[in-house]
């Protein structure tokens, strides 16, 4: 039989792998001049969009492990996040290298200016501290507080989709899927935490019941 740990790495690899195709994808079209009339608007556009999908797989696995008893998927949740991040990062050094040419003053500008660049750079902002502290190590080191840190995962996600609802202007019908898949993701996390608050206060007036009954 496979070991826990082998089936974690190959579902980590696969992982990678599905994560570095769109990416690949646009390698592939960057040359041999397949990315259309303004490519740079283009690859803004698909590195956006797969931070965005890769956050939300990365937000469903612990309802998935929860509602279907899917333990496997757990690795799976810091790996989906680093390349959400990964992509998120290539989204902003295309806004930061590409789009202004590191001219950092219209960058500020442009970050205080438009809503949407500043939900979008608060996005990446939340990110950060996330690929950061994604380490064993600093797992270890942060205790309990890394799962109060990287809640800020929700934060990033829903920064993500007002940015994408502010950036479109006419067809809203991608951003608001989006934005209806996090609302059920956010509605999961929320009963969850009600229902392991319910479990926790229950433990202790059972615990006063037998002892009053002695």
């Amino acid at each position: 039989m496979t070991s826990p740990i082998r089936r974690n790495r190959a579902l980590q690899a696969l992982a990678i792998g599905a994560g570095a195709l769109p990416l690949a994808a646009l390698l592939v079209a960057a040359l041999t001049d397949g990315l259309g009339a303004n490519p740079i608007e283009r690859v803004t556009h698909v590195t956006g969009d797969w931070t965005l999908r890769f956050l939300l797989l990365c937000l469903c696995v612990t309802p998935l492990r929860r509602l279907l008893g899917w333990s496997w998927l757990a690795p799976l949740r810091r790996t989906l996040g680093l390349i959400a991040f990964g992509y998120a990062s290539c989204h902003f050094l295309t806004f930061v290298a590409l789009d202004h040419f590191f001219d950092w003053q219209e960058i500020v500008a442009d970050v205080v200016k438009r809503r949407y660049v500043t939900a979008g750079f608060a996005a990446y902002l939340c990110l950060v501290p996330l690929a950061v502290t994604s380490t064993r190590a600093m797992i270890r080191r942060l205790g309990r507080r890394w799962v109060s840190l990287h809640r800020l995962v929700y934060l990033a996600a829903a920064f993500g989709v007002v940015h994408f609802l502010w950036l479109v202007k006419s067809d809203l019908r991608e951003p608001l899927t989006y934005a209806a898949a996090l609302a059920v993701l956010l509605g999961l996390r929320l009963g969850f935490w009600r229902g392991g608050s319910r479990t926790r206060n229950r433990i202790p007036n059972a615990a006063k019941s037998r002892q009053s009954q002695r």
